[in-house]
C-alpha cells in the first residue's frame, strides 16, 4: 500500500460574488517535495494558498493530511495542523525585535506572568540556528533587509513544527545573494521532510527547486508533471491556453523629434549629470545594477526630487520639475517600481483610480463640475482597450491580480495623453500572460508617438521592447547602445565598469 501524500486538495471549488475562483481543482504535496504552482494572476493561486492559510473555506471538495480528512476553518487551524504561508508581504511587526517576533503571542513567562527575557532571548537563538543563523535575535526587525526578515517568518514556521510550508513569490524584492540563500535553506528543508508549496512567475527558480509542477489557469487544474517532462514553453502554453510566439512583440520604432532632453541634471548628492534625450514614438532601455540610480534617475525627470544641476526640456521648451503635478501638466507620466505603495489607492475603486491624477479631467466635466456618465464611459472604453479583468469599473483594486493593477496604472496614463512615459519595472510580479499585454501596450505607446523609458533589471525584457538601452553606473550613464549592439553581456559589461569605453 503507497504512502498517502502529505497534502491533498481534491475537487476543490470556490466562488466569490461574480467570480469562480477555483472549480473542481486537483493538487497534492509529498513530504520531501518542492512542488511549484504556477498560473497567470487570477489563475486561482492565491485562492488555494488562502484556503490553505484558514482565510478562505472551500464551497465544494475535499482536504487531507496524511490520508485524513481535514478542515481548515481558520488561520490558527491551519497552524495547528502544521502549516504555514510565507506570503509576499511578510506578516511580521517591524517595529520588534526578531526574538519578539519569533514568540508573537507565544512569550515565555516568569512565575510573576512578566515576560522572561532571558529564555526569550535563547529560544530565538536556537529557532534561528535551525534555518542557518547569522542573525541577533535583539536586532529590531525592521532593521533587516526583506530577506533577513523572510528568515525570520521561516524560523518561526520550522519552530511551530510546520509540516507544509508555502512560500508565495518569496524572491520578489531578495536581491540575488538574498534569493542564493533562499534556495539553499528550500534544498535543506526538503531533505528534512518538509513538503513545500513554491509559487513563483520566474521560470529559472522553478527549474532549479521543483521536484513536480502544476499548472492552473481560469481558476481550472490544467496538469501536473514532474520537472524533467515539461520544457518551459509548455508551462507557459499550459498557463496562456496558447502558445506564446512573439513575447515582446515589438517591432522597430523610427523615432520623431526629441520630445525630452536632459543636459547634466542631478540631484547633487550622487545622482548625474545625467545626460539623455527621449523621442516621439522611441523606446528607451535603462539599465544598470541595482543601486546604480535608475529610479532616482526617474525620480529626477517627474519631479518626485528636486533637480539641483542642468536643465530639463520637454518638447524644446525649458522646465523646472518641482513637483510631479509639474511633470504632469507637461505630459510627463511615471509609474514607480512600487505599485501598491506608490502608484495605487487600494481600497479605491478601478473608476476612480484611473481618473485620480486630475489631469484631463476637463474632458469629462462641464465647467468644473465632473459628469459621471461621461467617467464611467471613458474608463470603460479605458478597461476594454486594455483588456482588463473585472466584473465591472467600480470593483475595488484590492480584488484585482498584480498584472491587472498594473494595466489600471496603465491606463491612467493613457486617459490623459502623456509626451512623455517613464516606466520602472513595469512588469515586476505579473506573471507572463500579462507581461505580453502590458509589451503589447507599451507598443502601442510608442506607435502613437509617447516617447517611452523602461526601467527593468530583467535583461532579455529590457532588450526584447527597447529601441536603444542606456546603462547605468554610480549614479551617472556609462554607455549607450544600440539595438544591435545591446545584448545582456555588453550591458552587464558596461553596468559592472568592465566594457573598454564605459564613461
Amino acid at each position: 500500500m503507497s504512502t498517502p501524500p502529505l497534502l491533498r486538495m481534491s475537487g476543490v471549488s470556490k466562488a466569490f460574488p461574480g467570480v469562480q475562483a477555483l472549480t473542481g481543482v486537483e493538487f497534492e504535496l509529498r513530504a520531501g517535495e518542492v512542488h511549484a504552482l504556477m498560473g497567470e494572476n487570477g489563475a486561482g493561486k492565491s485562492t488555494l494558498i488562502k484556503m490553505l492559510a484558514g482565510v478562505h473555506t472551500p464551497d465544494s471538495g475535499g482536504v487531507e493530511m496524511d490520508g485524513r480528512p481535514v478542515s481548515v476553518t481558520t488561520p490558527q487551524r491551519s497552524v495547528d495542523l502544521g502549516i504555514a504561508v510565507i506570503h509576499q508581504e511578510l506578516n511580521l511587526a517591524p517595529n520588534l525585535t526578531v526574538a519578539q517576533n519569533l514568540a508573537l503571542g507565544r512569550e515565555p513567562r516568569t512565575r510573576l506572568g512578566t515576560v522572561d527575557r532571558k529564555r526569550l532571548r535563547r529560544e530565538a537563538a536556537a529557532k534561528l540556528e535551525r534555518v542557518g543563523g547569522g542573525i541577533d535575535p535583539d536586532t529590531v526587525l525592521g532593521g533587516l533587509s526583506v530577506g533577513m526578515q523572510q528568515v525570520v517568518e521561516i524560523a518561526r514556521a520550522v519552530a511551530q513544527n510546520a509540516r507544509v510550508l508555502v512560500l508565495d513569490e518569496p524572491t520578489a524584492a531578495l536581491s540575488e545573494a538574498e534569493a542564493q540563500r533562499l534556495f539553499s535553506l528550500v534544498e535543506e528543508m526538503r531533505g528534512q521532510g518538509m513538503g513545500l508549496l513554491y509559487i513563483s512567475h520566474r521560470m529559472e527558480e522553478v527549474y532549479r527547486l521543483a521536484d513536480r509542477i502544476t499548472v492552473f489557469r481560469d481558476g481550472h487544474w490544467v496538469g501536473t508533471a514532474p520537472r524533467s517532462e515539461l520544457e518551459p514553453e509548455d508551462i507557459v502554453a499550459r498557463m496562456v491556453g496558447r502558445t506564446l510566439t512573439d513575447l515582446y512583440a515589438h517591432e522597430r520604432h523610427e523615432p520623431g523629434e526629441a520630445t525630452l532632453e536632459a543636459e547634466g541634471i542631478g540631484d547633487g548628492a550622487g545622482i548625474g549629470p545625467l545626460d539623455l534625450t527621449l523621442r516621439a514614438g522611441e523606446i528607451v532601455g535603462l539599465g544598470g545594477l541595482i543601486g546604480a540610480g535608475r529610479t532616482e534617475a526617474a525620480q529626477l525627470i517627474f519631479g518626485a526630487e528636486r533637480i539641483r544641476t542642468g536643465r530639463l526640456r520637454v518638447g524644446g521648451r525649458a522646465v523646472d520639475h518641482r513637483s510631479p503635478l509639474d511633470a504632469i501638466r507637461n505630459g510627463v507620466g511615471y509609474v514607480p517600481e512600487s505599485r501598491k505603495e506608490q502608484a495605487l489607492f487600494p481600497e479605491m475603486s478601478i473608476r476612480d483610480n484611473v481618473v485620480t491624477t486630475g489631469v484631463g479631467l476637463d474632458r469629462v466635466s462641464d465647467f468644473g463640475v465632473l459628469r459621471s456618465g461621461r467617467i464611467s464611459r471613458r474608463v470603460a472604453a479605458q478597461v476594454e482597450a486594455l483588456r482588463v479583468r473585472c466584473s465591472s469599473a467600480l470593483q475595488r483594486m484590492t480584488e484585482l491580480s498584480g498584472g491587472n493593477q498594473q494595466k489600471v496604472v496603465l491606463g491612467r496614463w493613457l486617459a490623459i495623453a502623456p509626451r512623455v512615459l517613464l516606466l520602472d519595472e513595469p512588469t515586476r510580479g505579473v506573471d507572463i500572460g500579462a507581461k505580453q499585454e502590458i509589451y503589447r501596450i507599451i507598443d502601442r505607446l510608442a506607435r502613437d508617438g509617447v516617447a517611452v523609458l523602461i526601467i527593468s533589471s530583467d535583461l532579455p525584457e529590457l532588450l526584447g521592447v527597447s529601441d536603444r538601452v542606456l546603462v547605468m553606473r554610480n549614479g551617472s550613464i556609462a554607455a549607450e547602445l544600440t539595438r544591435e549592439e545591446a545584448t545582456e553581456e555588453t550591458v552587464m559589461l558596461h553596468a559592472t565598469g568592465v566594457a573598454a569605453g564605459s564613461r
